[in-house]
């Protein structure tokens, strides 16, 4: 069995913020983007049997109140799926209606471990708050982790962070594990669930998120993954990103290979079983697994798409 963590990170946009819109904008723009947004994407992995992670950020509850986290976290729940703990450390500074004037430091690593530690704390008991389950399992906004935030987990009782992400290192993931890693490991007590890396050129690392890779390419890792006997495969979405950055329109590109992810995890089931954290699946820790090695094709077809998806599906409507 090879284990599938397909994690959809979900936040308010600063952009939107940033952008001078009301609340209620800026939440409908990051959450439920243009009708493909964490609703959406729940009835597609409701369709497909599917279990996903969703890392929730609390934090610009400090902002605008609990009201919209109350609402997500209990849409999520309801609809049979997990919240996990995710944090972007700027919206601490934050002030409503300045169009992100002002701000604390936007990445997690930029804090030392007392201050990582007290926002992880507090970031979790909002989270309680809106009516989410004790978190087991992190991921720092942007990918921004240490070893500090590590041992700050640790401290705090969690079991699992998904924030090592090789394609970013060393910043800002800065988890002192070597950039390839991606199968679990123990680290600074919590176990560290790398998210997915592929080459898609020689040297080059790319990682396993929805906006990043073709649909060939991820059936390709999927493939690859399967016939090596990985230990895991941790997939990245955001609640946003099936929209145009804007937040008005679907990107089509994304869309369909959101519905191709859903099909071949189905299709994949019985050896590829996707998993919630709080379900402790058994992780070998033992494992040196390997990225998906380079092909020019799979790479030049995704490089056209990709033109096409940044030329047209991000027009703004």
């Amino acid at each position: 069995m090879t284990s599938v963590f397909l994690t959809i990170d979900t936040e308010l946009m600063w952009r939107h913020h940033a952008a001078g819109l009301g609340v209620d904008e800026i939440v409908r723009r990051s959450l439920e983007p243009a009708g493909v947004g964490i609703g959406w994407q729940l009835a597609q992995l409701r369709g497909h049997g599917l279990k996903a992670c969703f890392f929730v950020d609390p934090m610009p509850g400090l902002v605008f109140g609990l009201d919209w986290l109350k609402r997500v976290v209990g849409a999520i729940l309801e609809a049979g799926q997990e919240v996990q703990l995710h944090l972007h450390p700027n919206w601490t500074g934050a002030k409503a209606g300045d169009s992100g004037a002002a701000h604390a430091a936007f990445e997690l690593i930029d804090y030392d471990f007392g201050a990582q530690y007290a926002l992880i704390a507090g970031a979790s008991d909002m989270l309680a708050a809106a009516g989410a389950p004790e978190p087991v399992a992190f991921r720092a906004g942007s990918y921004a982790a240490s070893d500090d935030t590590l041992a700050a987990l640790a401290e705090l009782g969690f079991r699992y962070d998904s924030s090592h992400n090789g394609s970013e290192h060393p910043w800002p993931s800065a988890i002192g594990l070597p950039p390839a890693r991606i199968s679990p490991v123990e680290h600074h007590g919590v176990i560290e669930v790398p998210v997915t890396l592929i080459e898609d050129r020689a040297g080059h690392l790319r990682h396993f998120q929805i906006c990043a890779l073709s649909a060939a390419e991820m059936r390709a890792a999927l493939d690859h993954a399967r016939r090596q006997d990985h230990a895991a495969v941790t997939i990245v979405g955001h609640g946003f990103e099936l929209a145009n950055r804007a937040g008005t329109r679907p990107n089509a590109v994304h869309v369909r290979r959101f519905e191709e992810l859903c099909r071949m995890l189905g299709d994949r089931r019985a050896t590829m079983p996707t998993c919630h954290f709080a379900d402790h699946p058994p992780l070998p820790l033992d494992r040196d697994d390997a990225p998906l090695g380079p092909s020019m094709l799979r790479t030049g077809l995704r490089q056209a798409e990709q033109l096409w998806s940044n030329l047209v599906e991000e027009r703004a409507a």
